[in-house]
């Protein structure tokens, strides 16, 4: 797991929080203010909240955005990809027709956070997420520029906004609509290097895993945590128990079931790497080509197809390794 990033300077939450506990940031509490939502500490009645789920274009990599609509207020759970999904996401938000009180991430890919300048431009709006979550996106912006600019040209932010409010393991955010709370769980490196997920807590709890799950999906396994990833799929399922409705960061929602479609992709994608490695930290142009003809073979209806060979050789790379701190 990567080190913790030193706490955000413009607010940063300075105490362990709980649902019981609920804390509310002085720049938040402004928000608060101005929009003529309740104080946290009125303790409204809680109600069921509505959970607007918007998914980028193809291009964008059909990446999700959710929004949690209070009675007073909104909170965005990731944004988009591209230039023109990021717009699109902004106008749907504004439509909605309430302030939006927080953008909350789930791990640093930039199908996660490249729209989130959008969403705040113009307006105060807090970002949370893990020091974890936080310090990745410092740390590999720059890189993941240079990498993908080129791919998608104008399309690519040309200004990006990144985390000021650093949060840790269990820390919970109790938004003054609705008395609603939202608590963020620190997973470590899965799919990406420092993943989380955020449980909404109310009358019914929901869950939105980030890409713990790309729901449908051919994963993204160029980071090299399967192994980790596959851990964290066995933890949510303990973790959220009871919990009827998943919200990935890729493809529809639905119920846990999706955490075992999962499971069952990353097994049989590592399977097929160990096979075709034969004992070599990478694969083949070849390999790579016998590799996606069995991916699609089983997952027929999958998209995202590039990231099959995509992640070959780190997957390759980490089984080699694993091999190696296992040999005496």
């Amino acid at each position: 797991m990567e080190k913790p990033a030193p706490r955000a300077q413009i607010a940063s939450v300075t105490n362990l929080l709980s649902p019981q506990r609920p804390f509310v940031s002085p720049l938040l509490a402004a928000c608060l203010a101005c929009s003529g939502v309740r104080s946290a500490s009125v303790n409204p009645p809680v109600q069921s909240a509505q959970i607007h789920q918007f998914t980028a274009s193809e291009p964008g990599l059909s990446v999700n955005c959710y929004v949690v609509e209070g009675e007073r207020g909104l909170v965005a759970i990731d944004s988009a990809l591209t230039v023109s999904d990021s717009r699109a996401l902004r106008a749907k938000v504004d439509a909605l027709g309430k302030p939006l009180l927080a953008i909350l991430l789930t791990h640093g890919h930039p199908d996660h956070y490249n729209g989130v300048f959008y969403l705040i431009q113009g307006r105060s709006v807090p970002v949370y997420a893990t020091a974890a979550v936080a310090q990745v996106i410092r740390d590999n912006d720059a890189a993941k520029q240079q990498q993908w600019q080129p791919v998608f040209g104008a399309e690519w932010p040309p200004e990006r906004a990144f985390v000021d409010h650093e949060l840790h393991d269990g820390d919970a955010l109790a938004f003054a609509f609705d008395g609603l709370s939202l608590v963020v769980h620190d997973l470590g490196p899965g799919e990406s290097h420092a993943d989380a997920y955020w449980e909404l807590q109310g009358p019914e709890r929901a869950a939105f895993i980030g890409d713990e799950v790309l729901n449908g999906e051919h994963a993204y396994t160029n980071d090299g945590h399967t192994a980790a990833w596959l851990a964290n799929l066995d933890r949510l399922a303990r973790e959220l128990r009871g919990v009827s409705r998943f919200y990935p960061g890729h493809g529809p929602a639905g119920s846990a079931a999706m955490l075992d479609w999962e499971q069952g992709y990353l097994t049989r994608y590592r399977a097929e790497v160990d096979a075709l490695r034969a004992g070599a930290q990478s694969l083949s142009d070849a390999d790579k080509q016998t590799l996606g003809v069995r991916l699609k073979a089983e997952y027929p209806d999958a998209g995202l197809e590039f990231m099959i060979a995509l992640g070959a050789d780190s997957v390759a790379s980490e089984l080699a390794r694993s091999e190696r701190e296992q040999t005496p």
